[in-house]
């Protein structure tokens, strides 16, 4: 049995080069090739552009989903799960109706598809009710068909005006575009195409506990920044683990903790960790060269020449290992 003591790091040990080695190495042999969810309608990204995705902290993954999972009471009945990933999924205005401009007469017009409203379970009303809530303009039902004239009659405002009515919310969860129900063991879960933490967490039939999303900032947003590290931590390993690449838990360990150790998620590049450096030099020799050490000398900064790339630029033993000892030698009386 392997003491605790033993798996102490050393003083002066390169952690931070050894986990980027490590991490990185193996990145440049992944491929670009994309995993399939079997059945859903979506593909995720995977390998080299997922892990790109996850240090780089995109706003929005490129293709979001998430893994919902219900109380026993829902999760053992597949019809009521289905009826709950018909629930989620969000039906715009372009789903149910035709929407036509009219530059001539400056107005909009809005016929409803009779048979897709009986299908979500809509009626006229509703539409009429949602185009006057998005205040669009002057709302009018003549004949079964909604007519729109907007407050600007520029043929500018009527096309954007016409594109914000498309994309208007009817019913279900916004942003979840597909839902469909899996199976895992004896139990059913669904899985979407598209993400909506916090909204899906107030429906009463789901499991709160292992609800999971794959967008690290929304995470952040709801759940706050432990949970965005755990999750940076499972996304980057996943990553690692489809392409059979080896790499030990403590290098991400490192790298989800210097993304979280501010309190907000920050991003690996120039506009987190690495242009936030407290060194000129270090800042300069990873983007944007002659704009870091300009801004330096109109500042008058001063680099102490504490860390490893400052001091490899300049030639000097870098402050690890063997470089982090200090020898001064007490002269004495002659």
């Amino acid at each position: 049995m392997v003491k605790r003591e033993e798996l102490k790091i050393d003083v002066g040990e390169a952690v931070g080069v050894v986990a980027a080695q490590s991490i990185g190495e193996p990145g440049t042999q992944m491929t670009m090739r994309t995993f399939h969810y079997a059945g859903v309608a979506e593909q995720v990204p995977t390998g080299l552009p997922r892990l790109i995705e996850i240090v780089d902290v995109r706003r929005e993954p490129k293709k979001p989903l998430m893994n919902i999972y219900l109380k026993p009471e829902f999760a053992k009945d597949e019809e009521k799960a289905k009826r709950i990933a018909e629930a989620l999924e969000e039906v715009s205005l372009r789903k149910i109706a035709e929407i036509k401009e009219s530059f001539v007469k400056k107005e909009i017009g809005i016929m409803p598809d009779v048979e897709m409203l009986k299908y979500e379970g809509l009626e006229v009303d509703d539409v009429v009710k949602r185009v006057k809530a998005a205040a669009v303009g002057k709302v009018d039902l003549v004949d079964g068909k909604v007519i729109v004239k907007p407050k600007s009659t520029a043929l500018k405002a009527i096309r954007r005006t016409t594109s914000r009515l498309k994309d208007l919310h009817m019913k279900g969860v916004k942003n979840i575009g597909r839902a469909l129900v899996m199976r895992e063991g004896d139990e059913h879960y669904i899985r979407t195409g598209g993400s909506n933490l916090e909204e899906v967490l107030k429906m009463p039939e789901i499991d709160a506990k292992r609800l999971y999303t794959n967008n690290i900032k929304e995470i952040e947003k709801v759940l706050g920044i432990e949970a965005a590290r755990n999750a940076i931590m499972f996304e980057a390993r996943q990553v690692l683990e489809m392409q059979r690449l080896d790499v030990d838990v403590r290098h991400i360990m490192l790298l989800a903790d210097a993304m979280c150790m501010d309190g907000a998620v920050k991003p690996v590049g120039r506009h987190g960790l690495s242009g936030e450096k407290a060194s000129i030099l270090a800042r300069a020799a990873f983007e944007e060269t002659i704009k870091h050490l300009i801004n330096a000398a109109i500042r008058g900064e001063e680099d102490k020449l504490v860390g490893v790339t400052e001091n490899i630029i300049i030639g000097q033993s870098i402050p690890m290992g063997t470089g982090i000892v200090k020898l001064s030698m007490k002269r004495g009386k002659k």
